[in-house]
C-alpha cells in the first residue's frame, strides 16, 4: 500500500514537472513567433528595403555625400531632442543582456532614422550594429509590455536581436549563433536557444518572402579537403589578419577619443567628421569606401581588390563612426578582410578568392570574439567545401587577436591564451 502511494506520489510530480515544462516551452514558441513575425519579419524588412533606397539613390546622386556633415547635425539634433545627451549603442544591448539596464522605447527608432541618413549621405558604416539596437530594444519593450521576469526579459531581447538580423542577411543559423554568443565570451545561454532559433528562421523567412536577398557569394575556386601547404598559407593569412582585426578596433577607439578631446560640442564634432569623410573620399578619387560596400566585398571575393582598400576602409569608417553618425561595424570589417585577405591571399600564394573569404572571417571573428558565429558565417556564405580551411583560420583570427573587440561591454569569460577564468571586458 504503502509502496502505490509513493508510486501515485512520484507520477503526480513527474507529470506537474512535464506540464510546467511544456507550458514553458509553449509559451517560450508563442513570444518568439511574435517577435520573428512582427520584430525581425516586418520591421527588419523595412529596415533592410530603407537601407536599400538609401544606398541605390546615393549610388545615383553622388552629390548627395557632400550634404553628409547636414546629415550628421540632423543626427545628433534627433538624438537631443528624445533626450539622448550620450548613445552607448550596441554596448547598451550587451549590458542589458547581463544586467538589469533597461532599454529606451525610442532608441529602435532613433537608430533606424540615424543609421538610414548616414548611409544615404555617403558615411562608412554598416547596419548590423542597427540591426542588433532595433530587434534588442523592441524585443525588450515586447517583454515589458508582457510582465516579464528579468531573466525572460534578457531573452526576448537576444530573439530581438537575432531576428532583425536574420532578416538583413537572410542568415538565420549565423543570426541565432551570433545573439547566443556575442554577449558574454566562453558561455552561450542554451536557454534562450529555442525562442532565438524560431524567431530567426521566422524572420528571414519573412524577409526572403517579400524578396530579400539573403547575403551569399561565389568562391570562382575552392581548397577541398586539408592538405598541408594551403593549410600553411591560410594559418598565416588568418594571423595577419588578426593584427588587422586589433587594428580596426583601436582605430575606432582612437578616434573617438581624438574627436571627444578636440571637438566637444557634438554639433561641431559631427560636422567636422563629415567635412573629414568628404575630404578624404575626394583624395582617394573614388566612392568606394561609401556606405557598408558590399559591392567592393563582391568584388574582392571575385579577386579583386585595392591594396589599400583595407586601410582607407578603416580610416573613413573611424571618421564616420567616431563623429557620431550612426550605423554598425560588422560589415566594415567585412570589407577591410576581404580586401586585406584578396591583396595578402596574392601574395602569400593564395586564390585571391579564397584570400578574400578567408579575410573576412577572420575578420569578423577577431572584431566580435566570435568563433563559432564566424564559423557558421563561413558555411552561410560560401559553402562547406573549404570548412576545414575556414575552421583553422576563426581558430588562430581569435586567439591571436587577443582581447580587442569592437563592443567595450562584451564580457570575454575564459582567457585566450590560458585555461582559466579572467572575466574582462573587451578592450
Amino acid at each position: 500500500m504503502r509502496i502505490r502511494e509513493e508510486h501515485k506520489e512520484y507520477l503526480k510530480e513527474k507529470t506537474h514537472h512535464v506540464k510546467e515544462y511544456m507550458g514553458i516551452f509553449f509559451r517560450w514558441v508563442f513570444l518568439s513567433v511574435i517577435i520573428g513575425v512582427f520584430i525581425g519579419g516586418l520591421v527588419g524588412t523595412l529596415f533592410y528595403y530603407a537601407l536599400e533606397w538609401c544606398t541605390d539613390t546615393r549610388s545615383t546622386h553622388e552629390w548627395l555625400l557632400y550634404f553628409l556633415p547636414l546629415g550628421g547635425l540632423l543626427i545628433v539634433w534627433l538624438y537631443r531632442s528624445c533626450g539622448v545627451e550620450k548613445s552607448r549603442g550596441t554596448n547598451l544591448i550587451l549590458l542589458s543582456i547581463r544586467e538589469k539596464e533597461p532599454l529606451p522605447a525610442k532608441m529602435a527608432p532613433l537608430i533606424f532614422i540615424s543609421t538610414s541618413i548616414t548611409h544615404l549621405f555617403g558615411g562608412s558604416a554598416g547596419r548590423e550594429g542597427a540591426a542588433l539596437q532595433i530587434g534588442g530594444s523592441l524585443g525588450y519593450r515586447l517583454g515589458r509590455l508582457m510582465k516579464l521576469d528579468e531573466n525572460a526579459l534578457h531573452v526576448v531581447t537576444m530573439c530581438g536581436m537575432g531576428s532583425v538580423f536574420s532578416a538583413l542577411f537572410g542568415m538565420p543559423v549565423v543570426a541565432a549563433v551570433f545573439a547566443l554568443e556575442i554577449t558574454s565570451v566562453g558561455v552561450m545561454y542554451y536557454s534562450a536557444l529555442v525562442p532565438v532559433c524560431i524567431s530567426c528562421l521566422l524572420a528571414s523567412g519573412i524577409a526572403e518572402s517579400f524578396g530579400a536577398i539573403p547575403t551569399h557569394f561565389v568562391l570562382n575556386a575552392s581548397e577541398e579537403g586539408i592538405s598541408l601547404l594551403p593549410a600553411l598559407q591560410i594559418a598565416v593569412l588568418a594571423g595577419l589578419c588578426a593584427l588587422v582585426a586589433i587594428l580596426f578596433c583601436r582605430t575606432l577607439r582612437l578616434f573617438g577619443k581624438l574627436y571627444q578631446r578636440f571637438f566637444p560640442n557634438p554639433y561641431i564634432r559631427v560636422a567636422v567628421g563629415g567635412v573629414l569623410v568628404i575630404l578624404v573620399t575626394l583624395l582617394t578619387g573614388v566612392h568606394d569606401y561609401e556606405g557598408a560596400g558590399g559591392d567592393i566585398i563582391e568584388r574582392a571575393i571575385g579577386g579583386e581588390a585595392r591594396p589599400e582598400a583595407f586601410l582607407l576602409k578603416i580610416i573613413l569608417t573611424g571618421l564616420t563612426l567616431g563623429a557620431g553618425f550612426k550605423g554598425g561595424e560588422i560589415v566594415p570589417s567585412f570589407y577591410i578582410g576581404a580586401t586585406f585577405g584578396c591583396w595578402m591571399g596574392g601574395l602569400l600564394g593564395i586564390d585571391p578568392g579564397i584570400g578574400a573569404a578567408v579575410g573576412l572571417v577572420c575578420l569578423f571573428c577577431g572584431v566580435v570574439n566570435c568563433p563559432i558565429t564566424a564559423l557558421f558565417l563561413s558555411c552561410s556564405l560560401f559553402g562547406y567545401d573549404t570548412a576545414p580551411y575556414f575552421f583553422l583560420a576563426c581558430a588562430i583570427s581569435y586567439m591571436l587577436s587577443g582581447y580587442t573587440g569592437l563592443y567595450s561591454e562584451q564580457t570575454i569569460l575564459y582567457g585566450k591564451f590560458h585555461a582559466k577564468f579572467i572575466n574582462k571586458k573587451a578592450e
